[in-house]
């Protein structure tokens, strides 16, 4: 029994160091590679490419799948290159195992040595990012000799080759457990890196094992289907499509297992080395057969899964209607109403956040960070929306006005990454080590949020009317808010200087979110820019005196 103790721990450690290196570069270069797979679709091949290189920084084509799902359901990447990126991640994933089947024990210490001292050198900034992803490198390796160090004495346990003994019959069979294993760890790399060191131990036979592997793409597509949104339509039939193609896969493959054994066996008879190169050479077989099908395929899952998003009707464009956009004032209209939602959730949020630094909740500060993603959907429907408004069509008026839309959208979906930075930051820095601000600094950051939220709706209120009494109030409350900055920084100082235990432990986070306030309601008051120069109260050159928050920077920075 603790012999398979052991073992289960390395396994589980190998599933936590491919979530914790996921998580880690997710977060260093989540832009980042979201941008890739969004711009490489114009063609296949490209597609290919760009899933199999952004699956080989995540090692989880897992996330991967729902990166691209998201993207599908928004209307941004069509099925077909879609499923082009996932053959492409399914062979990443495959050649990750390839570098983690070496023998890397070597590696594990400095990658965790140096990855500490990242981590919490410089935590929740980009190098700290880093050491994250250099601890879970350093974690998968050690689990990797974990497990092997625990398999040398299973085939000595006669209990334990029982157990297994029931996988040297029916090939289906070992490839469904296969798969209900890969379910279970959500991830089809620990599972064939597992299956690879039983193979390699003699606990399975080089059949079972590959039967296993099979098993282990077939969960994988399983996992990442579970994984969809159910309100995301046509996201779900990318993983349709996925997990269709790897049950062609399996079928094909399962009769001619006796034959790849051969084969592989011939380049190298080491059991560990024959059972990954087989799940790089059925990942790549498969990208072969299937690369030029993916448009057939598309139209399959689209007849399986018809329709459009299900979801819920807050985060559902109401206004864009496309029948409007060959009346250009009718359809800036739509958008303008469209864009007042965005600032409904995005003051939603501020809400949200001020209860979270009170309260130290995290259930509240996880569904506010979700409530960001909705904002973000809103922000790419009413771009979109914007610019199949043909521009010739404008006169000046609505020129300006389509400029104020845009601009608008922007900085809000930027207030809304903001206010997730800071329920971020306050859950990593505060609730995580259950701290409480000052009363006098949570007094602070109350009084300075609760000016944050009347200019957001003062500045929703100057967009609809284009009041100049308001914009200029909005002026005025804009180098206020900076005094107010300057001002509770110091009393923040002060208290610390004093000793004041709860402003020495929150010292760093309060002094950012008094920042990223300040930023917040720069964003907000950047409303009255257009208002005042329209009214000639404004030149350009005085917006620029005014710093990076005004319109046009924003924009240009976008």
């Amino acid at each position: 029994m603790g012999v398979l103790l052991h073992l289960l721990s390395g396994v589980a450690l190998l599933v936590w160091g491919t979530n914790i290196v996921k998580v880690g570069i997710l977060r260093v270069y989540g832009a980042n590679l979201r941008h890739v797979l969004s711009v490489s679709v114009s063609n296949r091949f490209k597609a290919f490419l760009a899933g199999l290189g952004v699956t080989g920084l995540v090692q989880s084509s897992n996330a991967t799948a729902v990166i691209v799902s998201s993207f599908v359901g928004q209307g941004l990447i069509a099925v077909a290159p879609a499923l082009a990126i996932m053959l492409g991640a399914n062979v990443g994933t495959a050649l990750m195992v390839q570098v983690f089947s070496l023998d890397l024990s070597w590696l594990s210490p400095l990658l965790i040595f140096v990855g500490v001292i990242l981590h919490l050198t410089w935590k929740g900034n980009k190098p700290g990012h880093v050491g994250r992803v250099l601890i879970g490198l350093g974690l998968i390796t050690l689990a990797l000799e974990l497990i092997s160090i625990a398999t040398r004495p299973v085939v000595q346990a006669a209990g334990v080759k029982v157990l297994f003994s029931s996988l040297t019959g029916d090939a289906a069979l070992d490839m469904l457990v296969g798969a209900f294993l890969t379910i279970l760890c959500y991830s089809s790399l620990a599972v064939v890196l597992f299956c690879g060191a039983l193979a390699s131990a003699g606990v399975v036979s080089i059949h079972v094992a590959l039967a296993l592997v099979l098993g282990a793409n077939l969960g994988s597509g399983v996992s990442a289907l579970l994984t969809t949104s159910g309100n995301n339509q046509p996201g779900k039939r990318v993983t349709l499509g996925n997990l269709l193609s790897r049950l062609l896969g399996c079928v094909i493959a399962l009769p001619v297992l006796g034959q790849a054994e051969t084969i592989l066996s011939h380049l190298d008879a080491d059991p560990q080395r024959l059972v990954v190169n087989f799940h790089l050479l059925f990942n790549v077989a498969l990208a072969v057969l299937l690369i030029g099908a993916t448009a057939p395929l598309a139209r399959l899952c689209e007849a399986i899964l018809p329709g459009r998003n299900t979801g819920d009707s807050q985060v559902t464009p109401r206004h864009l209607d496309a029948a409007a956009l060959s009346t250009p004032t009718l359809a800036l209209s739509n958008a303008a109403r469209e864009v007042l939602r965005i600032g409904d959730r995005v003051e939603q949020m501020l809400g949200n956040m001020l209860r979270v630094l009170r309260t130290n909740d995290v259930k509240l500060a996880n569904a506010t960070c979700r409530i960001d993603n909705e904002v973000d959907d809103l922000y790419t429907a009413i771009k979109l929306y914007l610019t199949q408004i043909s521009t010739e069509a404008l006169d000046e008026r609505d020129g300006q006005r389509w400029t104020e839309i845009i601009s608008l959208t922007i900085n809000l979906e930027h207030a809304g990454d903001l206010i997730e930075r800071v329920i971020v930051d306050a859950k990593e820095k505060k609730i995580a080590h259950n701290l409480q601000f000052s009363e006098a600094g949570m007094q602070e950051i109350a009084e300075m949020h609760s000016r944050v939220v009347a200019n957001l709706r003062l500045g929703l209120s100057v967009f609809l009317t284009g009041d100049i009494r308001s914009a200029q109030q909005l002026m005025a409350e804009k180098a206020n808010f900076r005094d107010l900055e300057r001002k509770y920084a110091r009393s923040h100082l002060q208290r610390v200087a004093v000793q004041t235990a709860e402003s020495i432990e929150t010292s760093s986070l309060h002094l950012d979110i008094i920042s990223e306030l300040k930023r917040l309601n720069s964003l907000f008051c950047a409303t009255a820019y257009p208002v005042l120069e329209q009214a000639g109260l404004m030149n350009r050159s005085r917006m620029k005196d005014e710093g990076p928050e005004k319109v046009g920077e924003v924009v240009g920075a976008r």
